[in-house]
């Protein structure tokens, strides 16, 4: 299984339950410490998101038949969040998530490698993403790969801020 090869396509309509699956199992780490009644509402929005919104995709990761990761694409602030005076028209990612067996195989990172790719062929200039200070783990990742803080499109309400990133769709991003 450790030299099986990881497949990188579209997510399938029979891949719903996988999908949402994966989703939960990531971010369940988070229950624990967020404010009380948060990870419920979390939840929520993680469960029904493969149903609601309007992405340019949603990307998974498959490993022997099982769904092990997942992405979604949207083409814009305003797809992505119903925000558009976030100002972002370029395609942003959301809901990376890789199931906690496997991580460490690089499963986040063929991921954000299919979204750069992707955005790269719609003529995209550059990809963002949003984050929290509670997810360290994939803020490392995001700089390891040449994400930088986009502050300007920053979301701010709740307990937290939601920090803007964006990779340039340059020649050095299209190698990672």
């Amino acid at each position: 299984m450790r030299n099986a090869v990881i497949e990188v396509r579209d997510a399938r309509e029979e891949d719903r339950d996988g999908f949402i699956d994966v989703l939960l199992a990531a971010y369940g780490q988070y229950a624990d410490v967020l404010p009380a009644g948060r990870w419920e509402t979390y939840r929520a929005s993680l469960r029904a998101s493969f149903d609601e919104g309007r992405p340019i995709a949603r990307i998974v990761a498959v490993l022997e038949g099982r769904l092990i990761g997942s992405l979604q694409l949207f083409g814009s602030s305003e797809e992505a969040y119903g925000m558009p005076e976030l100002n972002i028209r370029n395609p942003v990612f959301r809901y990376l998530a890789v199931a906690p067996e496997a991580r460490g195989r690089g499963v986040a990172t063929l991921l954000i490698r299919e979204a750069i790719r992707r955005a790269k062929a719609l003529g995209a200039d550059r990809l963002n993403l949003h984050t929290t200070d509670l997810m360290q783990d994939a803020i490392r990742l995001y700089e390891r790969l040449g994400f930088e803080r986009a502050s300007e499109t920053d979301m701010t309400g709740g307990e937290a801020v939601v920090k803007g990133y964006r990779l340039e769709l340059n020649e050095a991003a299209l190698r990672i």
